[in-house]
């Protein structure tokens, strides 16, 4: 007798933490990934979070499994929210610097530091630079940690309406630019 033919399983993953939605509670983004299945899948959102489905696996628990899973939801829950709050501060804190540097004689490059606190992919931005201003422009590392994009030319100020007008994220205040000249040797 032939087996029957068994086809791959089809398996949802969670757009934020990449776990399927059923282990997201596992993760430590679990209220953003309780968002993101209300919005992307709302029948699967039902079926786990729906007050009925809570109350059945809480009923399947014990009393002081009862009591430490609901402080264990609180301590992630406070936890998150605090994570979020020093995102935010940093947020407001951190400035994207626009710099434009004198290499030699009349030739300019334009290196922009920063744009990674306001959640954006250095890489993906590097790109859209070069194409936006037809130029050669890549992620750099620099000495005090971190990475800066590096776009030929004197762009500056180019970069600084693109940036503003572009990612929304960046608020205008903390977009600023700088000159960088290059030190004559003494002669």
């Amino acid at each position: 007798m032939a087996e029957p033919t068994a086809y791959p399983k089809k398996v949802l993953y969670c757009g934020v933490c990449s776990l399927p939605p059923e282990y997201c509670e596992f993760g430590g983004t679990v209220k953003k990934c309780e968002e993101w299945l209300k919005s992307n899948h709302p029948h699967l959102h039902e079926k786990l979070y729906s007050q009925e489905a809570l109350e059945q696996n809480l009923s399947s628990l014990s009393l002081e499994a009862q009591k430490r899973a609901e402080k264990d939801a609180q301590k992630k829950a406070a936890k998150a929210a605090s994570a979020e709050a020093k995102a935010q501060a940093e947020r407001a804190s951190s400035k994207v610097l626009i710099k434009r540097i004198e290499r030699n004689k009349r030739k300019y490059v334009t290196a922009v530091q920063g744009l990674e606190h306001f959640g954006l992919d250095i890489k993906k931005v590097a790109k859209d630079f070069g194409k936006k201003f037809a130029t050669g422009s890549s992620v750099t590392r620099i000495p005090g940690g971190g990475e800066e994009i590096t776009v030929q030319g004197d762009l500056s100020d180019d970069i600084y309406d693109y940036v503003i007008e572009t990612y929304k994220d960046v608020p205008e205040d903390n977009v600023e630019c700088v000159e960088d000249k290059k030190k004559k040797a003494a002669g």
